[in-house]
């Protein structure tokens, strides 16, 4: 795939010098804090060292007072509460939050996690009856309901009241529920709108906490939680959710819950990165609710007890195991149904297949648009209707580009960057029109080629021990605190260079610059450019600098993201 270079845009060379005198260190590190919007001595001391008193006050989110004060009533009254949540890890993980936190003091809670196939996402009225048959009043939605009005209203009937803890965009109307927390609601002044689901569940224990005079310490236990779905959900990790993050990430490497700790048995390493959570425990606690039922995974989550943790580690890894198998099956057959009708060439992909898993649709997407970088949007059949999961590509925003297609939809929700929907099977063809016609319009032609932002050039000998300290605060890293690519020329490699892969699709060499010492690179997926660095041919880089741990050894390595 062509890749386009973009280099970051120049910046103050004052503002930078400055910088770097007042914190004594090399220029490059100030750049980078500088593109991150960090320009004075404070600011860099609350960027690398995020702290809990840092969190803002729970009760500036509109609504949360109303939250408490129905809970409390619930307790008091000894009502039935459920909490439920959407099945992905968002979901899950702010299920496990919200209702161990309320179990810790009050018996009489319920989780509830719908069905993928049987309810689809968020509230459901399926569950709404389950609650009413087991006498339940009250039902705390997590990671879903800002646009459920017809389900609260139909709750209603039934004397169930809900507190909503969202994150998604609210529509123009919000659901009469008892409260609504959602920091993107138009009328919210919370300081942080970027909160994940799990994120606004946090925040509703963090209150309810207060009022039982705990402290946000009583609370870091939970936080492995809010991190896992931190970078699970692809939000921003800057401010709130920087603190937030980088507090889990220490309770996961010290004291994780036995549920996270069973599903860490794989991964051979000491100290576990954002990285780390999104390839390895993300993807398992996803697989509970792809393939079996995401209540899997709250229970798994939920558990205190590290050998019976264990046994449902093993069976998610079964899960685990056969969503691999399916998402790689599909993807297969949706890059055949794209070749077969000669849609290489177009803005958008759409495609459709009755019998496609519908748990893994949503991951096919993330493939088709790494093989054809555009928006993409897999659809199968669900029920009488097609569900489908969207993804999108760089600066553009596939909630818009639905909008815009709404009267072929019956409903859609999501992101910039992803998003859900359901449909009738005979609009199809017109959406899939639709939606090619309304990308064509609106997307900029060079979004339809992967850019590569590149931090700053780099020299290997800038490479040092004191570098590789600092640029470690910079983490945890995510979007809008990227791990930063940096670019260097004039490299060659030493003969080492290869290709690694059962399909021969990684590139491996050893890598100088000029009379530097040599650094080993790692190409995922550029193996195809071998031919560009043999022979000593001297080439220009970019790439991330990580650390390879192997039989608990350390050492300095380029991950590539392209050569030239």
């Amino acid at each position: 795939m062509q890749m386009r270079w973009k280099k970051s845009s120049e910046l103050d060379s004052q503002i930078v010098q400055n910088l770097a005198r007042d914190l004594g260190v090399e220029t490059v590190i100030a750049q980078l804090l500088v593109q991150r919007g960090i320009t004075t001595l404070e600011e860099a001391r609350t960027f690398f060292r995020p702290q809990l008193s840092e969190l803002h006050d729970p009760y500036l989110m509109k609504d949360m007072h109303k939250a408490v004060i129905r809970i409390q009533k619930a307790i008091a009254n000894h009502e039935n509460i459920m909490v439920l949540g959407d099945y992905d890890v968002d979901g899950t993980t702010s299920v496990a939050l919200v209702a161990s936190y309320l179990k810790s003091y009050y018996p009489n809670v319920a989780t509830y996690i719908p069905d993928r196939y049987d309810e689809g996402y968020g509230i459901s009225y399926k569950g709404i009856d389950f609650a009413d048959d087991n006498n339940i009043s009250l039902i705390i939605a997590l990671d879903c309901g800002i646009k459920s009005c017809d389900h609260i209203d139909y709750a209603s009937t039934k004397n169930i009241d809900f507190i909503i803890c969202d994150h998604h965009r609210p529509g123009s109307i919000l659901p009469k529920a008892v409260a609504v927390l959602d920091p993107k609601r138009d009328d919210c002044d919370y300081p942080y709108d970027e909160l994940c689901g799990c994120g606004v569940g946090f925040k509703l224990i963090q209150a309810l906490a207060r009022n039982k005079g705990q402290t946000i310490e009583d609370l870091v236990p939970y936080l492995d939680l809010v991190a896992t779905a931190i970078a699970a959900d692809i939000v921003p990790i800057t401010g709130e959710n920087r603190v937030l993050a980088k507090f889990g990430l220490e309770v996961i490497n010290s004291n994780p819950r036995p549920g996270i700790k069973a599903l860490m048995g794989s991964v051979k390493k000491n100290v576990l990165t954002i990285t780390d959570v999104v390839f390895v425990i993300a993807p398992r606690i996803n697989a509970a609710g792809r393939i079996k039922h995401g209540i899997h995974a709250v229970e798994l989550l939920s558990e205190y007890d590290f050998v019976q943790a264990q046994l449902f580690a093993a069976e998610i890894e079964k899960y685990n195991s056969e969503r691999k198998t399916l998402d790689k099956e599909i993807t297969i057959e949706a890059l055949q149904q794209i070749r077969n009708n000669q849609e290489e060439s177009r803005f958008s992909t759409v495609v459709y297949q009755e019998n496609w898993h519908k748990g893994v649709i949503g991951i096919v997407a993330s493939r088709l648009t790494e093989k054809y970088y555009r928006p993409t949007i897999v659809f199968t059949k669900s029920g009488d209707k097609l569900a489908a999961s969207a993804r999108s590509v760089k600066h553009f925003d596939v909630y818009n580009a639905l909008e815009a297609c709404a009267e072929h939809l019956e409903q859609f929700g999501g992101h910039m960057y992803a998003a859900g929907m359901t449909m009738q099977e005979h609009k199809c063809n017109d959406f899939k029109n639709a939606f090619e016609a309304e990308v064509k319009n609106t997307i900029h032609p060079d979004f339809l080629i992967q850019e590569i932002a590149i931090d700053c050039e780099i020299d290997f000998r800038d490479i040092t021990p004191k570098f590789l300290r600092i640029l470690k605060q910079f983490e945890p890293f995510g979007p809008e605190n990227m791990n930063p690519i940096f670019c260097a020329s004039n490299l060659f490699d030493t003969g080492y260079a290869k290709t690694i892969g059962a399909d021969s699709e990684h590139l491996k060499a050893f890598v100088k610059q000029n009379s530097s010492d040599g650094i080993g690179v790692i190409g995922f997926n550029l193996g195809h450019k071998l031919p560009h660095i043999q022979n000593r041919r001297p080439f220009e880089a970019a790439f991330c600098i990580d650390e390879n741990e192997f039989k608990g050894e350390v050492t300095v390595q380029l991950r590539l993201s392209d050569i030239r």
